[in-house]
């Protein structure tokens, strides 16, 4: 009995001792100390491109409802371009409004029409990770579209919009993402057929187009668009004084 008993004892004990090994012995699927930390080192940073250029516009002393003009932009860095064949852009709304932010609004515009920047001593580089945050909120069917000009004068429009008809939405869009059409800005209409991609690494000027002419005041078909973000890097222009 002594001797079974001393049998049973040494094979538990050898079992233990080769259980302990194998939890000690590396596995063929386990890694390195610190290859995570090594693999995290070597990956190439993602540098998203910092802020071009902010538009969050600029009511006049009287307030409420009036024209678009070149006084309603609030960056003095910035050119503000006005594209409407036939009617016009109004400004409204208060600082601070959530419910009412100033804002650009397209109801009386009985054409498509669009607004864009140009920046006086810059080029924007769109290309990467670039992207165009807006905030929204739209009446009827409506939304609207990132437009740019290229360097060569060509004007182009993104396949991708933004807008929500039940409140104001912040949202945001890659211009890696866009398919883009031909725009004949003095119509605000596409011509051509969609094109994959564009050199966007010097872009003269970046808004937006809203292709629906509106329907005046009240409920029916319109844009609003408040604070704009361009996010992108700088190309200096020839020429130009920087600040």
């Amino acid at each position: 009995m002594l001797r079974r008993a001393a049998g049973i004892l040494a094979i538990v004990s050898l079992g233990a001792i080769a259980a302990l090994a194998g939890a000690q012995a590396p596995s063929g699927r386990s890694r390195p100390r610190g290859a995570n930390a090594l693999e995290r080192a070597e990956r190439p940073a993602i540098l998203r491109p910092g802020l071009f250029f902010k538009e969050e516009w600029k009511q006049t002393a009287q307030g409420g409802e009036h024209p678009v003009t070149a006084e309603s932009n609030s960056d003095p860095r910035l050119e503000l371009k006005l594209y409407v064949p036939a009617g016009q852009i109004l400004l409204t709304g208060s600082a601070g409004d959530e419910n009412v932010p100033i804002h650009v609004w397209t109801g009386l515009c009985s054409t498509p029409c669009a607004v864009a920047f140009r920046d006086k001593s810059r080029f924007a580089d769109l290309s990467g990770l670039a992207r165009i945050r807006l905030n929204t909120k739209m009446s009827g069917f409506h939304q609207v579209r990132p437009i740019v000009k290229l360097a060569d004068g060509t004007w182009w429009i993104g396949d991708l919009a933004t807008g929500t008809t039940r409140d104001w939405l912040v949202s945001e869009i890659s211009y890696a993402d866009l398919h883009w059409l031909k725009l004949d800005i003095k119509r605000v209409v596409t011509v051509g057929n969609l094109v994959d991609k564009l050199d966007l690494t010097k872009v003269d000027e970046i808004g937006f187009a809203d292709l629906t002419p509106g329907s005046g005041h009240g409920p029916g078909g319109w844009s609003d668009v408040a604070q704009i973000e361009v996010y992108g890097r700088s190309v200096p222009r020839a020429g130009a004084k920087t600040e």
